[in-house]
C-alpha cells in the first residue's frame, strides 16, 4: 500500500500547478497512482487528498466512478473481452470461454504469474469489430480463438507493443514555468473579458433605450 514516491510527489505537484483549483487534478493524479503501483491503493488516495485539499472520501468517490481505475491488484495485462450483443452474436462468449481455458483462470481472476487478468465487460464501442477485446485498453478486433492465442503468446514472449497496465504513455508532458498559461481560479482572476465586455454592451443598449 504505497503513497507517492519522492519523484512522483514532484510530478504530482507539477500536475496540480496546471489547474486553477487543486482538486481539478484528481483524475490525472489517480492515473499517476495507478501507474506507480498498477492499481490505486488506499494510501495513495489519502495522499492525493492531502495534496489537493479534499477528503479521502472525495478521492474514493472519483476513483470508484471510473472503470479504468482498479482498487485491487490486477495483472500486468488486463484482458477485457466484450460479451455484449454484437460481440455475443459474433462469438464473444466463445472467445471468453477460450480465454479462461487458455489462461487457466475465470473472468475476474489473475494468473499465478501476475501477467494476465481477464474481465468480462459490457460494450466497448467497437461493435463493427466484433468479437472484440482490449488488452490494457488497446483494441483487438474481429478475433478468432487463434488470434487470441497469438496475442497472448506475443505478450509472453515480449513481442507485443502493449504498455503495462497503468502506463498511459511513453512520453510524459512537462511544461516549463515560462510556458505555463497562468490559469487562475475565478475568484482571483475575476470575470473573463468576453463577459465584462458583454455587460458593457448591454448597459449601453439600456442607456440608449434600444
Amino acid at each position: 500500500m504505497s503513497r507517492f514516491s519522492p519523484s512522483n510527489i514532484m510530478l504530482a505537484e507539477e500536475i496540480i500547478s496546471r489547474y486553477p483549483r487543486p482538486k481539478s487534478a484528481l483524475i490525472p493524479l489517480l492515473h499517476l497512482a495507478q501507474e506507480q503501483d498498477g492499481y490505486v491503493t488506499d494510501s495513495a488516495m489519502e495522499h492525493i487528498a492531502e495534496l489537493v485539499g479534499v477528503t479521502p472520501a472525495e478521492v474514493l468517490g472519483t476513483c470508484s466512478f471510473y472503470e479504468m481505475f482498479k482498487r485491487e491488484p490486477v495483472g500486468k495485462y488486463l484482458v477485457n473481452i466484450c460479451t455484449n450483443i454484437s460481440c455475443q452474436l459474433m462469438g464473444g462468449e466463445e472467445l471468453l470461454h477460450h480465454a479462461e481455458k487458455t489462461l487457466g483462470i475465470k473472468s475476474g481472476a489473475t494468473t499465478e504469474d501476475g501477467l494476465f487478468t481477464i474481465e468480462d465487460v459490457e460494450c466497448i464501442a467497437a461493435c463493427t469489430e466484433a468479437p472484440c477485446m482490449q488488452v490494457n485498453y488497446q483494441y483487438e478486433g474481429r478475433l478468432t480463438t487463434d488470434d487470441f492465442d497469438k496475442i497472448i503468446n506475443n505478450v509472453r514472449e515480449g513481442n507485443a507493443d502493449i504498455k503495462i497496465h497503468g502506463t498511459l504513455s511513453n512520453i510524459r508532458q512537462h511544461i516549463s514555468p515560462e510556458r505555463e498559461a497562468g490559469i487562475k481560479a475565478p475568484e482571483v482572476a475575476g470575470a473573463p473579458e468576453w463577459f465584462t465586455r458583454r455587460l458593457v454592451d448591454e448597459s449601453e443598449v439600456e442607456i440608449s433605450g434600444k
